[in-house]
C-alpha cells in the first residue's frame, strides 16, 4: 500500500512540476503575432479566392508584410484596397496587376438547378462554403456567403454555374470616386 501511495504522490509532484515549467515557458517564450500582418489582413476583402496567387487573404497579408509580395495583387479588393495598403505601409500606390479582373462587376455564383448533377466538385472548390448540397443531389449557392471568386466555375463538368452580377441597390451603391481622405492624401503627394 505504501508503494502505491508513494507512486501516486511522485506522479502528482512530477505533474505539478512539469505544469509549472510549461506555464513558465509559455510566458517566457511567448511569440507575439505580427500586428502589421493583422492590419493588412483587416484591409483585404476576405474572399479567400486565391486570385492573388496565395491560398487566402492571411497568407497574402503575411507575404506583403515580409516583402515577398506586392500590394497590387488583389482583384476583389481593387484599387481601393491597394491604396489603403499603400497608405498603411507608407508605399507608393502602384497599378493593379490584373486590371481586367479588378474592373469586372461584382457577381455571385448561381447554379442552374435543373442541370446540376450533384457531383460536389463545386462544393469542394468553394473556399468560403457558400455552396450547399449532397452527392447526387441538387446544389445551391448561399448568395450572402458567396464572394464571387469564380473558383467553383471551372470544376463543374456540366457548366451549370453562372456568375450573375449583383444588382445595384441604394444599400450597395457606393460613390464612384475615392473616399475624401484618400483623395486628399493623393493631392498632398502630387
Amino acid at each position: 500500500m505504501l508503494a502505491v501511495l508513494s507512486a501516486v504522490l511522485t506522479l502528482t509532484l512530477l505533474s505539478v512540476l512539469f505544469g509549472l515549467l510549461l506555464g513558465w515557458a509559455a510566458v517566457r517564450f511567448r511569440v507575439e503575432g505580427d500586428p502589421i500582418v493583422d492590419q493588412i489582413d483587416a484591409l483585404l476583402p476576405q474572399t479567400q479566392c486565391g486570385q492573388c496567387g496565395f491560398a487566402g487573404c492571411r497568407p497574402y497579408a503575411e507575404a506583403i508584410a515580409s516583402g515577398e509580395a506586392e500590394i497590387n495583387r488583389c482583384p476583389p479588393g481593387g484599387e481601393t484596397t491597394m491604396i489603403a495598403l499603400a497608405d498603411l505601409l507608407g508605399r507608393d500606390p502602384v497599378p493593379l496587376e490584373d486590371q481586367e479582373a479588378a474592373a469586372k462587376p461584382k457577381a455571385v455564383a448561381h447554379i442552374i438547378e435543373t442541370e446540376c448533377i450533384g457531383c460536389t466538385l463545386c462544393i469542394q472548390a468553394c473556399p468560403v462554403d457558400a455552396i450547399v448540397g449532397a452527392a447526387k443531389q441538387m446544389h445551391t449557392v448561399i448568395e450572402d456567403e458567396c464572394t464571387g471568386c469564380e473558383l467553383c466555375v471551372p470544376p463543374c463538368p456540366v457548366e451549370c454555374i453562372v456568375m450573375q452580377p449583383i444588382k445595384e441597390t441604394p444599400e450597395t451603391w457606393r460613390w464612384p470616386y475615392p473616399e475624401p481622405g484618400i483623395w486628399q492624401k493623393e493631392v498632398r503627394h502630387a
